[in-house]
């Protein structure tokens, strides 16, 4: 630490993609829970029965808990120095990115996000790919936040190489040394 006095980390929003990944699985939750039922009661054979459910709730462990869990397991952390994504269900994964070294941050919509108001925000860092924070709810208000960080943030490698530069002009670089 260079001594200097640092405000404390603060989480500004915890996020997760839109709700609207559950409603294919809960469909589907509904009607196979009700053809379940359904074949369970109309066969006569008692092996019949047990064969339907135990086909019933395979079917819903695969379309509606492994979707359920995958979308529970998906996590965004805002905080005002950095972006935390976690996503994983078997192999959990974590990856920050500090917001003083992002450069600019972008929303993409595709389908019908634009419909929910969500879409995907890319986070230009520098490297090859940008961060993408995917189907976040509100991502207008996602990025205007995160610009708001980015601006503010004072832990920027620029911005401490400013303040030496204003301290000392003689380690200030001309442009044909670079």
């Amino acid at each position: 630490m260079t001594g200097e006095n640092r405000v404390p980390e603060r989480a500004i929003a915890r996020l997760r993609p839109h709700a609207r990944a559950l409603v294919f699985p809960s469909i589907s939750l509904v009607v196979l829970v009700g053809a379940t039922t359904f074949g369970a009661f109309a066969l006569d054979e008692l092996w019949q029965s047990f064969a339907v459910l135990l086909a019933g709730v395979m079917a819903i462990c695969v379309l509606w808990v492994l979707p359920l869990l995958r979308w529970l397991s998906s996590q965004y952390l805002i905080t005002t120095r950095r972006v935390v994504l976690r996503n994983g269900l078997f192999v959990r994964t974590s990856q920050e990115v500090l917001l003083s070294r992002s450069y600019d941050v972008t929303v993409r919509r595709a389908g019908l996000q634009s419909a929910f108001r969500s879409g995907d925000v890319l986070i230009n860092t520098g490297l090859d790919r940008p961060i993408v924070l995917r189907d976040v709810p509100r991502a207008d208000l996602v990025q205007r936040a995160l610009g708001d960080v980015m601006e503010t943030s004072t832990t920027s490698i620029a911005t401490v190489r400013r303040r030496v530069e204003m301290t000392d002009p003689s380690l200030r670089r001309s442009r044909t040394d670079r």
